[in-house]
């Protein structure tokens, strides 16, 4: 497979150059909507990027009146799926749900990077996203990289990165929010934010309160949730600002319906804290952030009903925390150039111990570590034509117990005649063992080495009638070294670098804004995985409808899910199923919006995780009101 995608990149290579040399319509300055900041440190047309990326904005984050943004995701990110339990809330520990998967590489592994404004967000003692943190009223959009983005991001963007771009208020003025709806299963959702901006100063409050009984007994999840963002705009090129996220839930595991347990808790509180200093001048542009992250975890595992079992006499908990500091400048040294670098450095740390529920003693202590990671790193881009680009990057990566690792990446970006583009991409990621990996329970090993991928990709573009449709194609071929496994040594548990993945797959996606009341988009991807995945679907398919006019808004989408793997090993178990949503909302007046929606309206039974059997359809009613 990777022989094949090598030979089509230099066969795009060979025949694409001299067509496109003698094509004098071929212009850049195309316009395009479609501007990132994840694929490089700046906001960039996404044209001039060999990366695959997908792009959900707020409108289609709040559409569907969902507290979280990873459901959303998994409708419109192609070869993306996020693991699900019940009707509100993921959990963490055991039965916990929202496992991501983005082309068979796992998120719960540490393999898949989440950022919030391009700041790694991570439990710093598993390594690995805590699902329930991402919510949609802080969001202004999402962009998802699809493939590794380690030379930018460091370990745990082996597979890719979820960057989760924080909302601004853009003119002058003062802006209120507030949400609440109620559905089934005693489901409330609420949120309010105020907006301010006056001249150089703009300011952002949010505030949110979720909760749910959940469709099964001791499934009752509640959540609170803050964010708060100040910043300033010193001159024309220079500006500050400074967030704080705060999210503390409290989530129920009732465990499988063929062991179900008692006393299931877990209190949960995570927060996220940056600095920011920014300049942006006509040739070049920068930042240097300070970030903070913590996290204070409290987990009654419970005990299976029965005469000879009984409450835990111990609650598990841990502290883990997170520092550091980014710093990058890009420049453009010359016509059709950017050259950027940058240095990060991270402080991990990581506590975990038991403790006697009457009396408070500490009774073990599994781990009180602290690691650090440096790393500097630069990237490359120039505009060869107005029709061709080339990228190229080198991180170098030093980790205070696994050592230093090297990871480049380079790709071609093609523009052609009529709005269409191919891109070829080779990239490497990488991903640091874990505090829990080297340190904790009998399978620990300090000698564990990095995890190493690497992806080649090729992707194909189009835009048609002034950009009402696009569409677009890719191939990518994956391959992994070095995975951490437990294996047996002398009869004891030993994690150990033994593991391979090997992953191709497709992705396809379109969008055909029809007129200005309708508009429809599709996705979907297949994955073939050499070792199965849990969570990961082998086929996955969306198609979605909106309407808007005049008072009336009405979004559908039926999304189809075939050979999910639930369980893996000796035997394992697969689910498919088709799932329709949808919702409607109406402007009572120019302040208020009546909404309903219901989801899996087909009544579908089906698992997501094993033992734990989906709610049938529900449906919420609600309110959004705007000062």
């Amino acid at each position: 497979m990777k022989k094949h995608l090598l030979v089509l990149c230099a066969i795009f290579t060979g025949t694409l150059l001299p067509a496109q040399a003698q094509d004098s319509n071929i212009s850049k300055d195309v316009e395009t909507d479609e501007v990132v900041v994840t694929g490089t440190r700046n906001g960039t047309d996404i044209r001039h990027l060999p990366m695959t990326i997908t792009t959900v904005n707020r409108l289609k984050l709040t559409e569907s009146n969902r507290s979280s943004i990873l459901p959303t995701l998994t409708e419109q990110v192609p070869s993306l799926f996020v693991t699900s339990r019940g009707v509100m809330g993921y959990g963490v520990s055991g039965g916990a749900a929202g496992g991501i998967n983005l082309r068979g590489i796992s998120a719960g592994s540490g393999q898949l990077m989440v950022l919030i404004d391009g700041h790694p967000q991570y439990m710093g003692i598993f390594g690995h996203p805590i699902a329930d943190v991402y919510q949609s009223f802080m969001s202004e959009k999402v962009e998802v990289l699809r493939g590794p983005a380690s030379v930018l991001y460091g370990s745990n963007a082996m597979g890719g990165v979820i960057n989760i771009v924080t909302r601004k208020m853009l003119e002058d003025g003062i802006k209120t929010d507030f949400n609440v709806g109620y559905g089934s299963y005693n489901t409330l959702q609420t949120e309010a934010t105020n907006r301010v901006k006056a001249g150089k100063f703009n300011s952002i409050l949010s505030l949110s309160y979720n909760r749910t009984d959940g469709h099964r007994a001791r499934m009752a999840f509640e959540q609170y949730g803050g964010y708060a963002k100040v910043g300033y705009s010193f001159t024309e090129n220079w500006k500050a600002y400074a967030d704080l996220n705060l999210t503390h839930f409290k989530a129920t595991n009732p465990g499988t319906i063929q062991a179900p347990i008692l006393e299931g808790d877990q209190w949960v509180t995570r927060g996220a804290a940056s600095a920011v200093i920014e300049n942006n001048f006509d040739k070049t542009s920068g930042a240097l952030s300070l970030f903070y992250n913590w996290g204070h975890h409290k987990i009654n595992d419970g005990y299976t009903p029965g005469p000879e079992s009984g409450p835990q006499k111990n609650f598990y908990l841990s502290d883990d925390s997170m520092m550091g500091f980014s710093w990058y400048q890009s420049v453009r040294l010359f016509e059709g150039n950017r050259l950027t670098g940058g240095i990060d450095f991270q402080h991990i740390k990581g506590h975990a111990w038991n403790e006697s529920r009457t009396t408070g003693e500490v009774t073990n202590t599994y781990a009180n570590k602290s690691l650090n990671e440096i790393a500097g790193y630069v990237d490359f881009r120039q505009d060869i034509t107005s029709w061709l680009t080339v990228d190229a990057g080198l991180r170098v990566d030093h980790h205070s117990q696994a050592g230093t690792e090297l990871i480049p990446q380079g790709g071609l970006s093609f523009r052609l005649p009529k709005d269409a583009q191919i891109k070829a991409m080779i990239s490497k990621g990488f991903r640091n063992p874990s505090i829990r990996e080297m340190y904790m329970f009998p399978p620990q090993n300090d000698k564990l080495k990095p995890e190493r991928l690497m992806n080649y990709e090729l992707s194909f573009t189009k835009r048609e009638f002034d950009g009402a449709l696009t569409y677009g194609a890719n191939l990518y071929y994956l391959k992994a070294d070095n995975i951490i496994q437990t294996q047996r040594v002398e009869g004891k548990p030993r994690n150990l670098n033994t593991g391979e993945i090997e992953n191709w797959g497709i992705e396809a996606n379109a969008n055909y804004r029809i007129n200005e009341k309708w508009s429809v988009n599709a996705n979907g991807s297949y994955l073939h995985m050499k070792k199965p995945v849990l969570g990961a679907p082998k086929n996955k398919f969306f198609a979605g409808v909106n309407y808007r006019h005049n008072r009336w808004a009405f979004n559908t989408g039926i999304q189809y899910i075939n050979d999910l793997y639930t369980a893996v090993g000796e035997n394992p178990t697969k689910e498919s199923f088709v799932l329709w949503n949808a919702d409607v909302n109406y402007k009572l007046a120019s302040f208020a919006t009546l909404y309903v929606k219901g989801e899996n309206l087909l009544a579908q039974r089906y698992e997501i995780n094993a033992g734990f059997p989906m709610p049938k359809a529900t449906v919420m009613g609600g309110i959004h009101l705007t000062f």
